[in-house]
């Protein structure tokens, strides 16, 4: 992974700011030559941009439900497992974790009994021990990158 300097973190939160200003008007904005924005954003597209689907709200698409699933599984078969959870289209995102669970999943559902049958796909997983489910009640803070993008990046290690 490259990694972003300050230059690249001017350009983040004048995109964070406006996320449709074009490579010119950013250019003017930052005081850079258009093609210094131009070949930094490429390069931030395979190296910094995560995948323009993440701003989609799950409501508006009709599961305004959100859920986070612990999942406790058998560790010989997590790769199974990951492979076959993945194919679940509610299940937006999965991490490995320490500590007594294995898996924490981003579930949406249409309700209370949509979770309840994605919950028992996932259960019918072969090695999968257990779950347990939390309702997201509101998003108190909400993903954010701005407050990293002001600190600018870290000096590497």
């Amino acid at each position: 992974m490259h990694p972003v300097d300050a230059t690249d973190t001017r350009i983040l939160r004048a995109l964070a700011d406006d996320p449709r200003r074009t490579v010119v008007a950013l250019a003017q904005e930052l005081g850079l030559s258009r093609n210094t924005v131009q070949a930094r954003l490429a390069r931030l597209e395979q190296h910094a941009f995560l995948a323009f689907d993440r701003r989609i709200n799950p409501a508006s698409l009709g599961y305004p439900l959100l859920a986070f699933i612990t999942v406790h599984v058998q560790q010989r078969k997590l790769t199974g497992i990951t492979e076959e959870i993945a194919r679940i289209p509610e299940v937006l995102e999965g991490h490995g974790l320490t500590g007594t669970a294995d898996l924490l999943l981003r579930v949406v559902a249409v309700d209370a009994e949509d979770l309840f049958r994605i919950n028992g796909k996932i259960l019918a997983c072969d090695g999968v021990e257990r779950t347990d489910t939390a309702l997201a009640m509101g998003e108190l803070i909400p993903f954010r990158m701005d407050p990293l993008l002001e600190r600018g990046p870290r000096p590497p290690m």
